[in-house]
C-alpha cells in the first residue's frame, strides 16, 4: 500500500520463515483468482473439510497434484466426490520455485530435479473463518512450503516447532504476500485465528480470502 507511514519490508519472521510483502503483482493476483475459480469448479472441486474427530474446518478447500485430507494425500477427493485430483500446473509449479528464491536468494537451496512443487493446497476464507494452529507435517519432503495471500488481509500466526501455543509471532497478510518457511521452521506451528472483512483490493473482484499453499510432496 502507497503512502504508509512505515512501509512494508522483507522481514525474518523466524528462522527460515520470510515474509515478502507485496510479491504478486495486482495482474498476477488477478490471474491467480481467475485460476481458483475454475480448480474450484466440481469434480474433486472446493469441499468442506471434516477431521477424524467430528470437526469441521471452517475454511473450505480444492487440492490440485495431490488431494489432502487428515491426514495423508491421495489421487482421488476421497472425503469429497471421490473424483481424480487436478492435475497441478507447470506454471503454478514454477511459481514455487521463484518464492523460494525471491525469499531465501539465488534458488533457496532447492535440488532442480528433486524438489519439484507437486502440491497446491488452496483454502478460502469468508469474513468468519479460521484456521486452527497446525503443522504441514504429512509431506516426506522437507522443501520449504510457500505460501500466497490474495483478498481479504488476515492476522497469520507463526509459531514455534514444539507447540500450539507460545511463543508466536502474529504479523499481518495482505493480498499479494508471499510467505515462505523451511529449515528449523518447516514445521512450525502456525494459523489464522483472524480475517479482515472487506479488505480485498477492489480489482480483484474477491470477497473473502483465499490462501494458495504450494508444497513439494516427495511422494511417489
Amino acid at each position: 500500500m502507497s503512502g504508509e507511514l512505515f512501509p512494508r519490508t522483507r522481514s525474518e519472521i523466524a528462522p527460515g520463515a520470510v515474509h515478502v510483502p507485496d510479491w504478486l503483482s495486482l495482474d498476477e493476483q488477478r490471474n491467480l483468482v481467475a485460476s481458483c475459480r475454475e480448480w474450484a469448479r466440481p469434480p474433486a472441486g472446493l469441499r468442506t473439510v471434516k477431521t477424524p474427530g467430528g470437526g469441521v474446518m471452517t475454511a473450505r478447500q480444492v487440492g490440485l497434484g495431490w488431494h489432502w485430507f487428515p491426514y495423508g494425500y491421495a489421487r482421488t477427493a476421497v472425503d469429497g466426490d471421490g473424483a481424480p485430483v487436478k492435475p497441478m500446473p507447470s506454471w503454478v509449479a514454477s511459481l514455487g520455485r521463484a518464492a523460494v528464491a525471491a525469499a531465501y536468494g539465488d534458488g533457496g537451496g532447492l535440488d532442480e530435479t528433486a524438489d519439484e512443487y507437486d502440491i497446491a493446497l488452496i483454502n478460502f476464507y469468508d469474513a468468519e473463518a479460521r484456521m486452527g494452529m497446525h503443522r504441514d507435517a504429512d509431506e516426506k519432503s522437507a522443501s520449504p512450503v510457500v505460501s500466497l495471500s490474495l483478498g481479504d488481509s488476515c492476522v497469520f500466526r507463526f509459531g514455534n516447532t514444539e507447540t500450539r501455543t507460545k511463543p508466536y509471532t502474529d504479523i499481518e497478510l495482505r493480498s499479494g504476500d508471499l510467505v515462505v518457511f523451511g529449515g528449523p521452521s518447516r514445521l512450525a506451528y502456525h494459523g489464522v485465528p483472524r480475517v479482515y472483512a472487506e479488505t480485498a483490493p477492489p480489482e480483484l473482484g474477491l470477497t473473502g480470502r483465499l490462501n494458495i499453499t504450494l508444497r513439494v510432496s516427495g511422494l511417489e
